[in-house]
């Protein structure tokens, strides 16, 4: 039996020092691949979107091979006192998994509530970032919310008066070429089946099956395309009452003294349940419309 576990301890020690020779090399790999690909990007938009769709993923299947790296490192230390018992390879093998769970759990509270502010500012770095005319090199100008609905066709400016949508516009002054990019907005819309743009939004809601403490409820939502004005309903489930509710209420209306001043918006919301939501925008008159949208929407 001792003989047997012995070689099975060797054939363990060879493969823990291996496997997590790999785990961190790809690791590190995970993480280069990342920074090579973003950098490889030359569009400043692609450039947004790669971080908005893949930096975050990458960053955390990179801690994940780190971690399993560590499991396996610790599970070579002490190797004189792990042949005495095999009592001691499984608590050595508890110790690991601690290791490793304990750095993937905590880097996954970093990535869900601190790294997102990380992001927001790299993302924001090549949202706004001068764009130059492919065509003629000048550089191009970005212009403002009232400046840009001349470029946007109706479906685009519904699109962002509800929020669903957000576009910038570049013009080079000079020739007067222009580029228009499409960014995720602050509320939730859908597309809709008539136009295909995403201005279909939640206008009321009806329960017909009232929920209690003991069983759930039903309810159907109904949505109508602000731009085409097509309707459409769905049936959904209301979960069952619990004896504590949250709630929160936002201001009405904003005024500011000397608008013209005023260079941005910034509404930030805090929830009951620990969560912040901060919203930006360029006017006072786009904040007070984004906050009745806002209202309506989690009413």
């Amino acid at each position: 039996m001792e003989s047997t576990y012995g070689k099975f301890l060797e054939i363990w020690q060879v493969f823990a020092i291996v496997a997590g020779g790999l785990s961190f090399l790809a690791a590190i790999l995970i993480y280069i691949i990342n920074k090579v690909r973003l950098a490889a990007i030359s569009d400043y938009k692609q450039k947004y979107d790669y971080l908005a769709t893949h930096e975050t993923k990458m960053l955390f299947y990179s801690i994940v091979a780190f971690a399993l790296s560590v499991t396996l490192f610790v599970n070579t230390v002490y190797h004189d006192t792990v042949k005495l018992s095999v009592v001691w390879f499984f608590v050595r093998m508890f110790i690991s998994l601690t290791f490793g769970t304990l750095i993937v759990y905590i880097s996954w509270l970093l990535i869900k509530y601190v790294y997102p502010g990380v992001l927001e500012k790299k993302m924001k770095h090549w949202r706004y970032k001068p764009r130059i005319n492919k065509k003629t090199g000048n550089m191009m100008k970005l212009l403002s919310e009232e400046e840009e609905d001349v470029h946007l066709d109706e479906g685009m400016q519904a699109e962002e008066n509800v929020f669903s949508v957000d576009y910038d516009v570049w013009v080079d002054e000079e020739t007067g070429d222009v580029k228009v990019e499409k960014y995720p907005g602050h509320l939730m819309a859908y597309q809709c089946n008539s136009c295909g743009f995403k201005t279909m939004k939640l206008v009321k809601e009806e329960i017909v099956i009232t929920p209690t403490e003991n069983t759930d409820g039903e309810m159907i939502k109904y949505y109508e395309c602000v731009y085409c004005k097509a309707k459409r309903s769905k049936t959904v489930k209301v979960a069952r009452l619990s004896q504590t509710e949250s709630h929160y209420e936002l201001p009405a209306h904003l005024h500011f003294k000397e608008e013209l001043k005023v260079n941005m918006v910034t509404i930030e919301i805090h929830l009951s349940n620990g969560k912040t939501k901060i919203y930006e925008f360029g006017s006072t008159t786009q904040a007070s419309d984004f906050l009745k949208e806002f209202k309506l929407e989690e009413e």
